[in-house]
């Protein structure tokens, strides 16, 4: 009688609502909250009973670049005030995460430091597809880092690209003080990472020259972003047509690891750096890929 009760309670479960999420992803049937276990009706992730009803909760995105800032920063100002309402983030957003396209509902694609203080979704208050994240050590943005953002923009369709650096910088804090003198064994692949910050740092050291070491530092990670969105419009005639056509906003940020606030750059400062590339002749031309032999030349 237990065993007939206990399948019973499952059967009930699983027309409830459908295949469950958690830690039980592996399980490719349903998961049994009650027995712990798969059941024997095999369940596809396009025929879950849940789908539609979580479809009909979060409506696809319908948001103009402006409005996906707004978003974004109000997501800031609940996390420095305390008053992150923490979305997206239940069972049903995993779950409806495993049916849905993320092209539908990510607000923003967002290139940042790889450094553990600067938690993107939570210092925006955002959830499950809701931001599409770039993480690298020092937001530079290089091949690998641009090929991502370009699929961000143009194939998830996100209206924003944040650029954002952080305080206390490892990787400009590095650059700064080898650019002093002050340089230090590094690891084989690590410089040809940080090569790209060496501008942002040589370029504040002009604009400041009256200071040096630590205090030149927060002047090199402000140059650092502009750095960054100098060498994404390089390289990337995609993004450069995209912003020029009014679909995607491309802007510059700092994350304070002490505060948690985001201090939005002056987007004015971007329409230059896009203006600036337009007219230098060794910028990328051709937005999209041919054979490998031909890019490495174009490069």
């Amino acid at each position: 009688m237990k065993k007939i009760v206990s399948l019973l309670i499952c059967a009930i479960f699983f027309l409830g609502f459908g295949c469950s999420t958690g830690k039980y992803f592996s399980c490719k049937k349903s998961w049994c909250p009650l027995k712990k276990k798969c059941l024997t009706t095999s369940v596809s992730d396009s025929t879950c009973l849940m789908k539609k009803n979580l479809a009909d909760k979060r409506r696809p995105k319908e948001l103009c670049p402006m409005k996906a800032l707004k978003a974004l920063r109000a997501g800031n100002k609940r996390f420095v005030t305390g008053t992150s309402i923490h979305p997206n983030t239940d069972d049903d957003s995993l779950l409806h995460a495993g049916n849905a396209d993320q092209g539908d509902y990510a607000i923003a694609t967002v290139i940042t430091c790889s450094d553990s203080r600067v938690p993107v979704e939570r210092i925006f208050d955002a959830g499950v597809m809701d931001i599409f994240v770039v993480r690298v050590a020092g937001n530079v943005c290089d091949v690998d880092e641009i090929g991502s953002i370009e699929y961000g923009l143009a194939h998830v369709h996100t209206p924003v690209l944040v650029v954002l650096g952080h305080t206390k910088c490892g990787a400009v804090t590095a650059v700064t003080h080898a650019f002093h003198g002050k340089k230090h064994q590094l690891e084989r692949n690590i410089p040809p990472l940080i090569d790209n910050i060496e501008p942002a740092v040589k370029r504040a050291a002009t604009k400041y020259s009256n200071l040096h070491g630590d205090d030149l530092i927060p002047h090199a990670i402000v140059e650092n972003v502009w750095q960054s969105i100098e060498d994404l419009f390089m390289n990337s005639p995609s993004t450069r047509d995209l912003v020029k056509k009014g679909k995607v906003k491309v802007v510059g940020a700092i994350y304070n690891v002490t505060t948690g606030s985001v201090e939005w750059m002056p987007e004015s400062d971007v329409i230059k750096i896009l203006e600036n590339v337009g007219k230098n002749p060794n910028r990328a031309l051709n937005p999209y890929a041919t054979d490998k032999k031909a890019a490495h030349q174009e490069h």
